[in-house]
């Protein structure tokens, strides 16, 4: 008897994460619509590498980022994480890594989460609002950046949104008054603004502009001289490079 044929399965097609997007954008920015899609849709179409948020059903697409735009998230995730270690008081998240809200699913530049809502974090995303949001604008960002997203973190309750402009050197820091609405914080006399979703952390407006971001153990030392040096300290003991006890010779 003669073996039944073998059913050849569908072939399946590979192709890269950058063709990916740039179809989708294609489509995206055509007179085609796209299909509509669920949150959970979004996340199980989207990888690591999708530039995109999910707004009301549908996707939007983002443009990667400048150097200079970089340089300042990586700034601040290097001081609030290096502040975090010496002060655990919660979660840092850089992005790409989503924030879903009522009706959107966002990635903002910078993420921190309270140790009090830590419950909320899920494998691949974050389900509620983070205490603080920063988003570094860029020229294709500015409109969602001062408009949609503003609102959208106000009326989900995000208690603190930074937002930086690096092309009109303005740095904006937010904070929900008494009626859940965001207020302008405005730095201080000496250029300084004070977090009040971060307890003790504090930052220098000027660092943001500097061509070459400060080294940030200069930074913690000046922000929080006494517990930074005993962390640095501690860590040197652990090391073995130091004595347990200074004054041993």
């Amino acid at each position: 008897m003669a073996a039944p044929e073998s059913q050849e399965s569908e072939p399946t097609w590979q192709i890269s994460a950058a063709l990916r997007r740039e179809l989708l954008t294609a489509l995206l920015g055509g007179n085609c619509k796209t299909a509509r899609m669920t949150y959970e849709e979004f996340l199980e179409w989207a990888d690591e590498d999708t530039l995109a948020e999910w707004v009301d059903g549908e996707v939007v697409m983002a443009s990667p980022a400048s150097l200079r735009h970089q340089l300042i998230i990586n700034f601040l995730l290097e001081a609030l994480g290096a502040y975090n270690r010496v002060h655990p008081l919660g979660q840092l998240i850089d992005g790409p890594f989503q924030m879903k809200l009522a009706t959107s699913g966002r990635e903002p530049d910078v993420i921190f989460v309270a140790a009090a809502h830590l419950d909320r974090l899920r494998p691949t995303y974050l389900d509620g609002p983070a205490d603080l949001v920063v988003e570094v604008v860029s020229p294709e960002s500015v409109g969602r950046d001062r408009g949609d997203k503003f609102y959208e973190y106000q009326s989900a309750g995000i208690p603190e949104y930074w937002l930086i402009d690096p092309q009109t050197l303005r740095a904006e820091f937010y904070q929900l008054d008494a009626n859940a609405k965001y207020a302008l914080v405005s730095p201080d006399a000496d250029g300084v603004y004070h977090s009040r979703v971060v307890p003790g952390f504090w930052l220098r407006e000027s660092w943001l502009w500097q061509e070459n971001p400060p080294n940030v153990e200069d930074v913690l030392l000046e922000i929080d001289p006494e517990a930074y040096g005993q962390h640095l300290l501690d860590k040197l003991r652990r090391h073995g490079m130091l004595p347990t006890n200074l004054d041993e010779s």
